[in-house]
């Protein structure tokens, strides 16, 4: 036997492979034991314990797969935040769809790489399949294109960068991948709401504009961009001889779930020579609804769009798409390498419109739950969601130990606690009151909850993402609440 044959087992080959199918059983084994038995969100292991245990791991001597298996979920598995449990609602984090899963260990298994058609043959025309029936879904028209991204930060700033390059050109026939920033870039602007995601400054970063280049409007109530102010805040900029170039609309903010005007925003944008950019990371989804799809009116007509698929289409991280309006708006990002993509390639090589290389076939996923789940199904997830979350916030705003901070938009609760139970605290201390109850509910494994700010005052949230929660999962959740805030206020 040769040493070739010895180190066979280490890897998922063609032909029989019995050390490949023992690990893929017993982990799933194990898996299916953790969602069984557990009980909790979180195992309840304090912070300093974990990573002192996950420090101690010795790696300089290797172990048999069996034994690292069992490591992995005595250690990571059983000490991970579980998803699935009805008391996870924090984030922007949902319980993934079976059918995901299942493409995941097709996707790992298989291992193809998403830039040239020779490496992934069937997986190149399944992702454009994917692109294709979202590009109809949203309507974006004849000469719309898209490609798959790791979610919406890569999107993001995809669609800001193609933003730019499209203004330079306009602006002055300036060709940015070949010549570098304009002499103007100084006077650059991006504009969007000041609910809108961190990632629009963080793209201005990276697009060496800077942040400062970013300018903020505020918004309504709901979190909503005021128009009006969008209107004069574009007027403003161009009468100091500055270059407003892209406007980026929310369809779903992070912490209000707020949808902007999106036909407006979009139409103000147009007027003023911009590109429009919509981040309908969190929201998008709606499109699927027959309820609330018309909430999105004008997304159409957008630029860009960003769509996340591991928030609301139940999808294993990380999965999301940026969708163009014109495919041609690619053509900045090419470039061709002749051991890749060589020019006069008959064959489509995906690597052409994106900003990575190497790239998963996360298209699989969203193929998979299309056929087994389907996207009528899925709209009827979120409005099951929706109409759930406007109950928990009735709930909410019964309870005498909380108050509402305001009418829930997408499938977000944020509130406080009730002034009542401050008593003679201050606002400090009080404040201090909600860090300390979500830390609380955390590490005791009972729930996991988020709090950010609202009005400059800390607030809790519900993030509503999974339809297998009923009311009753909330009834004993602000139990847990209530006895946690006691239980803190007492010391």
């Amino acid at each position: 036997m040769t040493q070739a044959n010895n180190w066979s087992n280490y890897f998922a080959q063609l032909g029989e492979n019995q050390a490949f199918e023992q690990a893929t059983q017993q982990t799933q084994d194990a898996i299916n034991a953790l969602f069984k038995h557990s009980q909790n969100a979180y195992s309840g292991v304090e912070p300093t314990l974990l990573k002192q245990q996950i420090n101690a791991v010795d790696f300089s001597q290797a172990a048999p797969l069996q034994e690292v298996i069992a490591t992995t979920n005595e250690l990571i598995a059983k000490n991970s935040l579980l998803v699935q449990h009805p008391h996870t609602i924090a984030h922007l984090h949902t319980p993934p769809l079976i059918a995901s899963i299942v493409a995941e260990h097709f996707i790992a298994a298989l291992n193809q790489s998403m830039d040239s058609w020779d490496q992934a043959p069937a997986a190149t025309f399944v992702e454009q399949q994917m692109v294709d029936w979202l590009c109809k879904t949203y309507q974006l028209g004849e000469r719309a294109d898209g490609v798959f991204t790791s979610g919406g930060t890569q999107s993001n700033l995809m669609g800001l960068l193609l933003a730019r390059d499209w203004f330079a050109y306009q602006q002055s026939k300036h060709d940015v991948q070949q010549d570098g920033l304009p002499d103007y870039a100084q006077k650059m602007r991006i504009i969007c709401s000041d609910k809108s995601h961190f990632t629009v400054q963080k793209s201005a970063s990276l697009m060496g504009l800077g942040e400062r280049s970013v300018v903020l409007v505020k918004t309504n109530v709901q979190g909503q961009i005021d128009v009006n102010e969008l209107q004069l805040t574009i007027d403003a900029l161009k009468a100091q001889d500055l270059l407003p170039f892209a406007v980026v609309a929310m369809a779903g903010t992070t912490d209000h779930g707020a949808i902007d005007d999106l036909q407006t925003v979009v139409e103000i944008a147009r007027a003023a020579g911009c590109w429009s950019h919509v981040d309908g990371a969190y929201g998008a989804a709606l499109q699927l609804s027959e309820v609330h799809k018309s909430r999105l009116k004008g997304i159409e007509s957008a630029d860009s769009v960003s769509v996340d698929f591991h928030k609301l289409f139940y999808q294993t991280i990380s999965c999301g798409a940026l969708l163009i309006k014109d495919k041609a708006n690619f053509n900045t990002l090419l470039h061709h390498a002749d051991y890749l993509n060589r020019e006069g390639d008959e064959l489509p090589n995906l690597v052409d419109k994106s900003i990575a290389t190497t790239k998963r076939f996360d298209a699989l996923k969203l193929f998979m739950t299309l056929k087994a789940v389907g996207a009528t199904q899925l709209g009827e997830f979120y409005d099951y969601l929706l109409d759930l979350t406007q109950q928990v916030a009735v709930k909410i705003d019964q309870n005498k130990h909380f108050e509402l901070c305001c009418t829930p938009v997408l499938s977000t609760v944020l509130f406080r606690l009730s002034p009542v139970i401050q008593g003679e605290l201050t606002d400090l201390e009080f404040d201090q009151v909600h860090q300390k109850l979500r830390l609380k509910l955390l590490t005791s494994g009972e729930a996991v909850i988020a709090e950010t700010k609202v009005n400059g005052q800390l607030a809790l949230k519900f993030t509503l993402l999974n339809p297998c929660l009923t009311l009753h999962d909330f009834d004993t959740l602000i139990v847990k609440i209530e006895n946690a805030t006691q239980a803190i206020i007492k010391k």
